[in-house]
């Protein structure tokens, strides 16, 4: 088989879904980041023009993926990863503090943040490890070492402090739950979820009466089978003090940005001149948008300048404004697409290794895609994380490209070795 036909049996349908979010984000960043001074197109001290390389260079990147050999991403996965969180780890005696993280590399002009690409890098070592012949996921063991590789570089970026990039590793445990991991894990894990939510809304005493009340009618309904006391007891022991242990988290572990953002999003806080400001702009600038938008470059808040960041974490307000509701839609609807397809083409793969790192890419882009529109419209606290293939940034572009196009080049090896 020709080199050409190789490159023939890619997923164009992924393959063009990607181009269409990638151009529409450009035209977004372009808007949100054009000034009434700009007197050329080209002019390397615009942030639309800085992208535009990022994305030029990113096919340079495409080109490079796809070109090697689709078995090199299994042998050397634990490499990859293990050179990724060197990266991770070297970042606190040589990263450059932006933003009040240290979370970059400096080198000259150019920044570059490890944690976008340790994303990749760990699905890869995951399904590297789910996917061997002795890994059983209904085993503890197997599940504690699986936890383990999605947990170390979370705990390595928690402290730079980044707890919003941290958070996405979280969306691996769906990738473990289709391999075999019981479901009552991901149960506890949105149980404790609500539990640690209800405790903020409605205080530890309406929440004891909750379970308390949850525990008694279960049991009453499940009496004729004759229920375990002290397994509904050691449940209801466990929620308690689980949610007394809220408040101190709350207020010991949490810093007080977060803090300020999760009683934004609770209603106990309305500060729409201070954390609440950009969340506050930017539902402004949504809503102002009506059902079409007020045009392209058209935007009075984008042109304004008054969301914040609007070209970066927020550049969906930017969509909201000068789109509308209608294209608002299709940018939904393009991400939907991208991940459902990710998904099928995850589900008819040979081997499990390319299985797990395609259900893992699809679970990284909805988490990014789901908390990002979320916070953006005020509906989740602000954590500051990239809407995949739209927020500018050379690193956050580079980290979803490489994601994406290494399950690209697996899925083309479904065919090309068959």
């Amino acid at each position: 088989m020709t080199s050409i036909s190789r490159y023939i049996k890619f997923d164009w349908v992924t393959i063009l879904l990607f181009v269409a979010l990638v151009f529409i984000g450009w035209i977004n960043i372009y808007s949100a980041s054009l000034s009434d001074t700009n007197s050329t197109f080209i002019d390397f001290d615009q942030i639309y023009f800085k992208q535009l390389i990022w994305i030029g260079l990113s096919l340079v990147l495409i080109v490079f993926i796809l070109a090697l050999d689709a078995k090199f991403y299994e042998r050397f996965a634990s490499i990859i990863f293990l050179v990724s969180m060197l990266s991770l780890v070297l970042l606190y005696p040589l990263g450059k503090e932006i933003s009040g993280a240290t979370s970059w590399y400096s080198f000259g002009g150019v920044s570059i943040q490890p944690s976008e690409f340790a994303k990749a890098a760990t699905a890869l070592a995951l399904a590297k490890y789910i996917g061997d012949i002795q890994t059983n996921m209904n085993e503890f063991k197997h599940q504690l070492r699986a936890f383990a590789i999605i947990t170390i570089p979370a705990l390595l970026i928690i402290p730079q402090p980044d707890p919003g990039s941290a958070l996405v590793y979280g969306a691996f445990v769906f990738t473990m739950y289709r391999e075999g991991m019981h479901f009552v894990y991901l149960l506890l894990g949105f149980f404790a979820a609500a539990l640690f939510i209800g405790t903020l809304a409605l205080g530890v005493g309406w929440v004891a009466v909750i379970v308390v009340g949850i525990a008694l009618i279960t049991y009453a309904l499940r009496r004729k089978k004759k229920p375990n006391r002290f397994k509904y007891g050691t449940i209801v022991v466990a929620c308690m003090a689980f949610a007394f242990s809220v408040n101190y988290i709350f207020n010991n572990v949490f810093e007080q940005r977060h803090r300020d953002r999760f009683n934004i999003v609770l209603g106990k806080e309305v500060d729409e001149k201070g954390i609440g400001y950009n969340t506050n702009q930017s539902e402004i600038a949504i809503g102002s948008g009506g059902w079409t938008g007020k045009g392209w470059t058209e935007g009075t808040q984008t042109k304004g300048n008054f969301v914040p960041e609007q070209h970066t974490d927020y550049i969906f307000s930017t969509v909201g404004e000068e789109w509308g509701f209608l294209g608002s839609l299709l940018v939904v609807t393009l991400f939907i697409a991208l991940i459902i397809r990710l998904l099928f083409l995850a589900e008819r793969q040979k081997s499990q290794f390319s299985r797990v790192y395609g259900y893992s890419v699809a679970a990284i882009l909805f988490i990014h895609f789901f908390v990002n529109v979320g916070m953006v419209t005020g509906l989740l606290p602000t954590i500051g994380i990239p809407l995949p293939f739209f927020s500018y940034g050379g690193s956050s572009l580079w980290g979803f490209t490489i994601l994406l196009f290494i399950f690209v080049r697996l899925d083309g090896a479904n065919y090309y070795y068959t």
